[in-house]
């Protein structure tokens, strides 16, 4: 089903939402509404035409002198921004991902940088909770460039905390996920957000 049948489709469903809300569809700030709404849902959701792999496939090798073997140095992406929609109430969350993965010198195999932005986007772009898309996010990596090891963290601010239910405007969730040496080795982890704090401190100087 192409975009503009989808599209046909959820206009009458939405239109309904809009009535039982009590608002009138047809007045004219809402006549086009059920259409852009319908657009709206699936650009929240373009996650589900894209798989990771898609793009985790675009590989480069490093020069063993560039990565020699013994090597436990991660390679680190910050503060990748991105919004979601949470699956319990459609609302919105959004936040930064901070993903930081080791080769494996034995291949020394590595991916571009914007990849592991496209990697974030694929999953935020779902019904999702923030747990579920932090996991993903980490095996997709470990999966496709089978490095040493991967963390992942994200933090986010849930709409559905602050426009509804407990009104927490301040709150931020924060999540991790780890495979490989940094589910053995902590001081990696330590290493990890050592950088972060770091670059935390130099984004505020």
């Amino acid at each position: 089903m192409d975009t503009e049948e989808r599209v046909e489709q959820l206009k009458p469903l939405l239109r309904s939402v809009l009535e039982i809300l009590g608002e009138d569809p047809e007045r004219e700030g809402l006549r086009r509404t059920s259409e852009r709404w319908a657009r709206a849902l699936l650009t929240y959701t373009r996650g589900y035409a894209d798989e990771p792999e898609n793009h985790l496939k675009v590989v480069f090798q490093l020069d063993e002198d560039d990565y020699p073997m013994g090597s436990d140095d991660m390679i680190m992406v910050d503060k990748i921004a991105f919004t979601s929609t949470c699956e319990h109430h459609i609302a919105p969350f959004r936040g930064n991902v901070h993903i930081a993965y080791i080769p494996d010198p034995a291949s020394r195999v590595i991916t571009g940088l914007s990849k592991l932005s496209r990697v974030v986007d694929v999953f935020a772009r779902r019904l999702q909770v923030q747990e579920r898309m932090t996991q993903q996010i980490a095996r997709a990596i470990d999966e496709n460039l089978k490095p040493l090891g991967v963390i992942v963290v994200v933090q986010a601010a849930h709409f559905c905390m602050i426009q509804r239910g407990v009104e927490q405007r301040e709150s931020m969730t924060l999540t991790t996920a780890r495979r490989g040496v940094f589910l053995t080795n902590a001081a990696l982890e330590t290493k990890f957000q050592a950088y972060l704090k770091l670059r935390s401190d130099s984004a505020q100087a």
